[in-house]
């Protein structure tokens, strides 16, 4: 009579099971052992994970055991493609087999034979003991392995956002940007270092702004995920690592962003005190933040309105203590008389000759000023590497545990100053490209910024700004722009020709100045 069985098999992953056929191995041996021994596979239980030494861990195996325990009445014989399939721990093997003796169940192995006799519990022990040794080995290579991979540049966990796994020849799975994914890391620690972001919250409304961004199973993107990617050194192209004693080590993969816009976003995270910024504020004004009520000094602020089946746009002094408290500017006339302010700032021919005299002597000037920064930050590394090897000299001769632990400190101290003069001497290379290219987009912005500032893009409108003047622009409601700060190369290029309102001979007569 043909005896009811069933098929265990497992492998240790799921990348084995996605990657490799071990499982429709396993179960094609087990079918044709069953077939062999007049045995009848009802049910065939897989497994695709470990269950780090406990059997009730492992969803297929719980299955096996409810399977039987839902019925009691019946003998099954339970097959093993190997006996290492059962279990690699002693403890647990032993726990296991017990566990199917108490539901009456025979145990069938293609490479071994059970024995219910002393001498055979006694093999099984040894063979179970040995693949407990063998998987307690394997755990031990790996973990060398990973900690030497790390100590060479490499990491080796979790691939972070913004990057992926790619592999190279001769060097492995290696990090390389990931679009558009980089690209959206990279502007959200340049916005938080510049101010653009004024708290991880709006981090994190300019994250799930992109519908692609990596979210939880619920679909949301967290604090905790905005915390973790702003302080991971990794987007610095640097390793840090606790378990392994690894600290600012130059990673084989390029960075994202520099030392400097990390450490400017760790800084701004630790003194952030200001107020979440609305979605909504500065879409539509290009002016914000960067004009001032002339009678208060106080950025004017930017509000809509709707009325008339229509929206209107305002700028207006909310300071109550100023006379224009209230009053509002129509955007369009504001940002009209800001536009002819920068239209005026036009240099003539002979200035923009001049101009480019200058560029050549300030660019031979700064090349030669890199040259002297690089040598400088070899003497800051030779001086760290040097303060390290004492450091270490120090801890071989102490004793003391608290006093281990400072010069422990300081070396990573030193370790992360290291990285940065590294970085800073890397910075001052030759730039890509010839003067003459890298001079002709300076200058043509400098002979008609009023080019840039007529395609009325919103982004495009601040940096002109920011570029033309040193300060805020002061507007009084009344008489309109006063006589605004330049940025210093309009003011070297004569820009006073900005027109002011002079009075001549004949009454009410005006006449621009130059």
């Amino acid at each position: 009579m043909t005896q009811k069985a069933v098929a265990y098999c497992r492998i240790s992953s799921k990348s084995q099971e996605v990657n490799g056929h071990g499982l429709e191995s396993q179960e094609s041996r087990c079918r044709a052992f069953a077939q062999a021994n007049d045995l009848d596979i009802v049910a065939v239980f897989p497994d695709t994970m470990t269950g780090g030494g406990s059997f009730m861990k492992r969803p297929g195996m719980v299955a096996l055991l409810s399977f039987l325990d839902a019925q009691p009445d019946e003998k099954f014989t339970i097959i093993f493609d190997d006996l290492k399939r059962a279990s690699r721990d002693t403890r647990a093997f032993l726990d296991l087999r017990d566990a199917f003796r108490k539901r009456n169940a025979r145990v069938e192995c293609l490479n071994f034979k059970f024995d219910e006799t002393p001498e055979g519990e006694f093999i099984e022990t040894i063979i179970a003991a040995q693949g407990a040794l063998e998987r307690k080995q394997n755990g031990r290579q790996v973990a060398q392995k990973m900690e030497a991979r790390m100590k060479s540049g490499y990491w080796i966990h979790t691939c972070p956002i913004g990057f992926k796994y790619i592999t190279v020849k001769g060097r492995g799975k290696m990090l390389v940007p990931n679009p558009p994914f980089d690209g959206i890391i990279r502007e959200a620690f340049e916005g938080f270092s510049s101010g653009r972001f004024g708290s991880q919250a709006e981090v994190k409304r300019f994250f799930e702004s992109f519908a692609e961004f990596p979210r939880n199973k619920r679909g949301d993107v967290t604090g905790q995920r905005v915390t973790d990617i702003l302080t991971h050194p990794v987007y610095t192209g640097h390793i840090c690592s606790t378990r392994y004693d690894i600290n600012w080590l130059k990673a084989q993969h390029e960075g994202l962003i520099s030392l400097e816009v990390f450490d400017k976003v760790q800084a701004r995270r630790k003194n952030v005190t200001t107020a979440p910024r609305r979605a909504n504020i500065g879409a539509e004004f290009a002016l914000r933040g960067m004009v001032s009520c002339a009678g208060c000094g106080v950025p004017l602020r930017s509000s809509v309105t709707k009325g008339n089946g229509g929206h209107y746009h305002y700028y207006l002094c909310q300071t109550k203590a100023c006379d224009h408290y209230g009053k509002s500017i129509k955007r369009d006339q504001i940002e009209g008389e800001v536009g002819v302010l920068i239209k005026s700032l036009q240099p003539t021919k002979g200035l923009m000759t001049l101009v480019a005299a200058m560029f050549r002597r300030a660019w031979d000037m700064r090349s030669e000023q890199a040259k002297e920064m690089h040598r400088a930050a070899d003497r800051k590394i030779k001086e760290c590497d040097k303060q390290i090897d004492s450091l270490l000299t120090r801890i071989l001769d102490a004793t003391n545990a608290r006093v281990i632990a400072a010069y422990e400190n300081k070396i990573d101290e030193l370790d992360s100053q290291k990285a940065r003069h590294i970085e800073n001497r890397e910075k001052q290379v030759e730039p890509a490209g010839s003067f003459e290219e890298k001079l002709e987009p300076a200058l043509t912005f400098l002979s008609n910024p009023f080019k840039l500032w007529e395609s009325g893009h919103i982004a495009v409108r601040q940096i002109v700004l920011k570029l033309c003047l040193s300060d805020r622009l002061e507007y009084c409601r009344n008489t309109g722009p006063r006589t605004p700060a330049l940025a210093f190369p309009f003011k070297a290029l004569g820009g006073n020709t900005v027109p002011r309102v002079c009075y001549g001979a004949g009454e009410g007569t005006r006449t621009p100045t130059p």
